[in-house]
């Protein structure tokens, strides 16, 4: 299978991943919870992927890395762990449902929320950014980049609007954590939420939040700790403070791997490998009769993301053809991003992704694109 699908999981992983995962499920205890080897293995570890994923992303102490499932639960902990009613929310039209959906849930609470509008384009207006500003206004929740397009949002200038404005600056960077470089103290994000099982190529089941140092947030969840376990209250200290419950140490481990080969790497030749690849599927495909192709190529940097359609055709049959006829996995679909597909105008065809990793090829790439072209040829001819 030629693999294309690597914006909703990448599936292809560094090899000392797997086996972490391997030597965490034979040897691993539970993690704050005993003095004996198999727990402090754990704790050991887990505390070893909070430094490398602060110093990954720019986050100032690793004790304000606080893990979770994925970047939704992250997304949930930082935005209902900040904001309530009476508050006015600035976010954008590329958002994901991970934003999306608790942002309607506290409208439905009583905050009030604003969304800049994307064109149909997809591109931001930023200027609407001042105008949508009141006095009422907490925050800024924003994607780094898109998930449908891979447009990147220009962080740094969202990040001085916030600063300028006294506003949280909350960013969804499941998209580009391990991709693209993301300082936080240097864009003033007050909150970085980030997903494992993506560009960060760890397992599933793994993500998180990094958060400025002096900030406080409200637990989403109260539990076990394993810590001041006479208490009732939540303990106060970070990261315990948002980490109820046994902590996912098996799949941590194999995080706290990718990271490792993230570091040696370099994000910047990660990031160099999959743009190659994605903006030559472009060229190769965008002036094919009958595609379409939606985001900014000409932007300096973007996630690795094309996606486009054929024809009439509905997006979730051209991703069976390709799967079925030529064994390439792709995306089709809404992409859990509804505003964004009401603006480009394809709430009803859809789209298809194609989304690369560090681990694809120029073969693999050359392949899709000759997909694309016969389906292209064949939707022409009826």
């Amino acid at each position: 299978m030629i693999y294309l699908d690597n914006a909703a999981t990448t599936r292809t992983k560094p090899p000392a991943v797997a086996q972490a995962v391997l030597e965490a499920l034979s040897s691993y205890g539970n993690c704050g919870r005993g003095g004996h080897e198999g727990a402090l293995s754990a704790a050991r570890t887990i505390y070893e992927a909070r430094e490398k994923t602060a110093a990954l992303l720019g986050c100032p102490r690793a004790d304000r890395v606080c893990f979770t499932q994925n970047s939704t639960q992250a997304l949930n902990i930082a935005i209902s762990g900040l904001l309530g009613p009476g508050d006015h929310i600035l976010s954008t039209d590329l958002e994901h449902n991970s934003v999306l959906r608790p942002l309607y849930r506290l409208q439905e609470q009583g905050a009030m929320v604003d969304f800049v509008p994307a064109d149909e384009h997809g591109q931001l207006d930023y200027s609407a950014f001042a105008r949508l500003l009141r006095p009422e206004t907490r925050a800024v929740v924003c994607t780094h980049a898109s998930n449908l397009t891979g447009d990147a949002v220009n962080v740094e200038w969202v990040g001085r609007f916030a600063r300028e404005h006294g506003l949280l600056f909350l960013l969804d960077a499941s998209q580009t954590a391990g991709v693209l470089p993301i300082d936080m103290a240097a864009l003033g994000a007050d909150v970085v939420c980030f997903t494992g099982h993506k560009s960060l190529l760890g397992p599933q089941g793994t993500g998180g939040l990094c958060l400025r140092e002096d900030l406080e947030i409200r637990p989403f969840a109260v539990g076990g700790t394993g810590v001041q376990s006479y208490s009732q209250a939540q303990p106060a200290a970070y990261p315990t403070r948002l980490e109820a419950g046994t902590l996912n140490g098996h799949g941590l481990a194999g995080l706290s791997a990718a990271l490792d080969f993230l570091m040696q790497t370099g994000v910047e030749a990660v990031y160099a490998h999959e743009d190659a690849l994605a903006r030559w599927f472009y060229q190769a495909v965008r002036e094919l009769p009958g595609v379409t192709v939606y985001g900014n190529f000409s932007a300096a940097h973007r996630a690795p993301i094309v996606t486009l359609n054929i024809g009439g055709w509905d997006s979730a049959q051209v991703s069976d053809e390709l799967a079925e006829r030529f064994d390439i996995a792709t995306r089709p679909g809404a992409h859990c991003a509804p505003r964004l597909h009401r603006a480009l105008g394809t709430e009803d065809q859809g789209a298809v992704r194609f989304s690369w990793s560090y681990f694809n090829t120029e073969a693999e790439t050359t392949a899709a694109a000759e997909a694309v072209r016969v389906l292209a040829r064949e939707a022409q001819e009826g």
